[in-house]
């Protein structure tokens, strides 16, 4: 079992490495030459190849059936058929049918618990085949971030929701939140249409998401904690930051096809809110799933720590006073910050690890492991 999850989980990692190859040689750094159309499908084998596969595995370890585990083999195949020799259509084809067995799951995930956070993710997987369906249609990747962007937004919002059911005392579903996910659900489609008032509003509305995420996130608490519930925290908290920051971009700008303003929201989604949301949650879920001690060590902090300072230069100096040094310095940054967790999780994954020290890191998680989604992930890693 352990060996057929980490098989699925190799092609997220492989993309994960050829999309960051990817993005520094678009930044003209030193970068393998592996693929002549690594750079146009380095988005899409970042989101749906890594990202993708990633949730694809967990929610089919949640769902406890074997036919689960075809998402996240179509979408990892997917990924990687983008930079072989085989036709782009052929990759293309793989990762739509990737999305397609992914939104099943959820379906089928739905059917079990009548959970709005599932619906929720069900949603953000929605707009992940209508990327996929229109970029295998000939829409060019630019006037799709939106949609990818739509896609971990509302996974991730769906993932922390049952945390904050917990936080209001088991209060079901806020109406302003189900608002809130329709909203941005139309303003994706918007920005394709209409994209001089999509954009906009697809802006003030994560800015809104933010807002009420983040004030009934339980990391507010826990950040005052020690340990890996406060790493886990303050990981969320900052990729509230970016996740905002990108709405901001968003929401002062016509259209967002290019250029530095281009730059900044994506790389705030895709790479400090993404990222960090999966940083904070890799100690809990990756021990689940793959059924290996992950013990928290402040070792963790330094890509993190890395990460959010490439940013920083990215964004505040390199975007905001357009200095392509100051891009390229971010860029090759993050893509160190990247290698960096990547050793740390290795290392700390293989390291001894003293007797009770593992029950005591997932006590010590505590909230995290406490969605309902997790909880299923949990249940049947044991």
């Amino acid at each position: 079992m352990r060996a057929r999850r980490l098989a699925l989980l190799l092609p997220a990692g492989l993309a994960l490495v050829l999309g960051v190859n990817g993005g520094l040689g678009l930044l003209g750094l030193p970068s393998a030459p592996v693929s002549q159309r690594l750079p146009d499908v380095h988005g899409f084998l970042l989101v749906l190849g890594f990202v993708g596969t990633l949730v694809a595995l967990e929610r089919a370890v949640a769902l406890r059936r074997p036919l689960g585990f075809a998402a996240p083999a179509l979408l990892g195949a997917g990924g990687l058929v983008l930079v072989s020799a085989l036709p782009l259509r052929a990759g293309q084809s793989l990762l739509v049918a990737g999305v397609a067995a992914l939104l099943g799951v959820y379906f089928l995930l739905w059917r079990r618990q009548r959970d709005d956070a599932v619906l929720v993710q069900a949603l953000g997987t929605v707009l992940a085949l209508g990327a996929a369906v229109l970029w295998l249609g000939g829409v060019p990747v630019p006037r799709l971030l939106p949609w990818l962007a739509g896609f971990v937004v509302l996974t991730i919002a769906g993932e922390r929701l049952e945390l904050a059911r917990l936080e209001m005392a088991g209060a079901g579903t806020p109406p302003v939140l189900l608002a809130g996910v329709g909203a941005l659900v139309c303003t994706v489609v918007a920005t394709l249409l209409w994209p001089d008032v999509g954009y906009p509003a697809l802006g003030l509305v994560l800015l809104g998401l933010v807002v009420w995420l983040g004030s009934h996130d339980v990391a507010r608490r826990t950040v005052r904690a020690s340990g890996l519930p406060r790493f886990v925290a303050a990981c969320l908290l900052a990729g509230y930051a970016w996740l905002a920051t990108a709405g901001l971009v968003w929401a002062l700008s016509a259209r967002v096809l290019d250029g530095p303003a281009y730059d900044a929201a994506v790389h705030a989604v895709f790479v400090g809110f993404t990222l960090s949301m999966i940083m904070a949650h890799a100690p809990v879920i990756l021990p689940a799933v793959l059924r290996v001690s992950l013990p928290y060590h402040p070792a963790m902090y330094v890509p993190a720590a890395l990460l959010h300072a490439s940013l920083l230069v990215r964004l505040a100096i390199g975007d905001a006073r357009d200095v392509e040094g100051a891009r390229q310095a971010g860029g090759g940054l993050g893509a160190a910050a990247i290698g960096l967790l990547i050793g740390v999780l290795v290392w700390s994954a293989t390291r001894p690890t003293p007797i009770g020290t593992a029950r005591a890191t997932r006590a010590a998680a505590g909230p995290p492991a406490a969605t309902r989604s997790d909880a299923h992930v949990l249940e049947a890693a044991r």
